[in-house]
């Protein structure tokens, strides 16, 4: 039993709350129990320069842990490089793998993602947080007139799993997460595909049948993270 009292494939309570903020096309608060992030999505008439007059649009993401996140104050700066910059990245390359570029008619799309209150997870949930504020930034440029039709091809969500005493674990919280002997991050489309993954032996190696068991515990996160997101976009 873990300390929260979950089974090993267990979600933590997955919640979005839309609209967030005022401004933004899109705005998301997810949370993965105690793992809270703010997601929001901002629209340009632009591109970057390489896809000046090439009909296409672009979707980009920039990851940020605010200062009181975590128990020790993270210095700003430090959003700027290093993890930072790396899961920037991730989050936007999972979202332009479920978006036709094409539909976006020089249109640039930026998801902001800042965690508020870390407690593992954090690429994940702010990849799922994205997906949301994404579609609702997309219902924006429809409803407006500027695209004419829905580039989303499916929907995107994200979960962690690992190693943990022997045994394989579904969205570890951050005491499981810093003992983990494996770590692993899975991105996944709404046709269960993979988009990406992302896993490293922190202590002891893993073998296939640990592998398989991590993957199949993904898998099983992410339909009910996307369900979720389907009952938010539906009722929010």
């Amino acid at each position: 039993m873990r300390s929260d009292g979950r089974s090993s494939d267990t979600l933590r309570p997955v919640t979005f709350q839309r609209h967030f903020t005022r401004h933004a096309a899109g705005s998301v608060l997810v949370s993965f129990g105690d793992t809270k992030v703010i997601c929001t999505a901002c629209l340009e008439s632009r591109v970057p320069p390489w896809l000046r007059d090439s009909g296409k649009g672009w979707v980009t993401a920039e990851y940020a842990m605010l200062p009181g996140a975590t128990h020790e104050r993270i210095r700003r700066d430090a959003n700027k490089k290093g993890r930072a910059l790396e899961i920037s990245r991730l989050i936007g390359r999972s979202l332009r793998a479920v978006v036709d570029l094409e539909k976006l008619d020089e249109q640039m799309i930026t998801l902001d993602c800042d965690v508020i209150q870390a407690d593992g997870g954090t690429r994940t949930a702010a990849i799922s947080g994205a997906y949301v504020a994404l579609h609702d930034a997309v219902s924006q440029l429809i409803s407006d007139g500027t695209i004419a039709e829905s580039p989303l091809r499916e929907e995107c969500a994200a979960v962690s799993v690992g190693v943990v005493g022997e045994e394989v674990l579904l969205d570890l919280c951050y005491e499981e997460d810093v003992v983990a002997e494996v770590d692993m991050n899975v991105v996944m489309n709404g046709e269960r595909q993979f988009i990406e993954i992302q896993g490293c032996a922190e202590g002891q190696p893993f073998d296939r049948a640990q592998m398989d068991a991590m993957l199949a515990h993904a898998e099983t996160g992410i339909a009910h993270i996307i369900a979720a997101q389907k009952d938010a976009l539906a009722h929010g």
